[in-house]
């Protein structure tokens, strides 16, 4: 298992780069465990976040390398840009990063297979039991409207 640390500067000119980045690497690995805190230092705040994880098998990363906005049909495109929006208002609301919510290939992901159903979404590659308890009912509410 290999360890990165990664610090979320909150102030305007560095947030959205620092979150890309991590975003970037957790894209690339496979996460085992993570662990926040916040930091304050009187000059700068941050979050300060910490992964544990192992490297993804070339065929793992192969398979999602396939997904992207691009291939998406149409309508698929449609479902990502609700669940986008979905997911980034929940993290404004939160006052949260939206990739504690989910990941962009989470939402190409549920875009593709359009479950209709809590157990199929369970199903969906990197959306288990527990963003399904979490998030389900909200996604299927939004795929059911388009």
């Amino acid at each position: 298992m290999n360890i990165r640390v990664f610090n979320i500067r909150l102030s305007k000119e560095f947030c959205i780069v620092d979150q890309n980045r991590m975003n970037e690497f957790l894209d690339s690995v496979e996460v085992k465990l993570t662990s926040t805190n916040f930091v304050t230092t009187g000059t700068t705040d941050y979050w300060s976040a910490v992964v544990f994880y192992d490297l993804k098998n070339k065929s793992d990363k192969q398979i999602e390398e396939k997904s992207s906005f691009e291939d998406l049909s149409h309508q698929e495109k449609e479902i990502f840009s609700a669940l986008k929006q979905w997911r980034n208002d929940l993290a404004k609301d939160l006052g949260w990063s939206a990739f504690r919510i989910c990941h962009n290939t989470h939402l190409i992901a549920i875009a593709e297979a359009n479950p209709q159903t809590i157990e199929a979404l369970a199903e969906v590659k990197g959306f288990g039991k527990v963003r399904t308890e979490k998030y389900g009912e909200d996604i299927l509410a939004i795929l059911n409207a388009i």
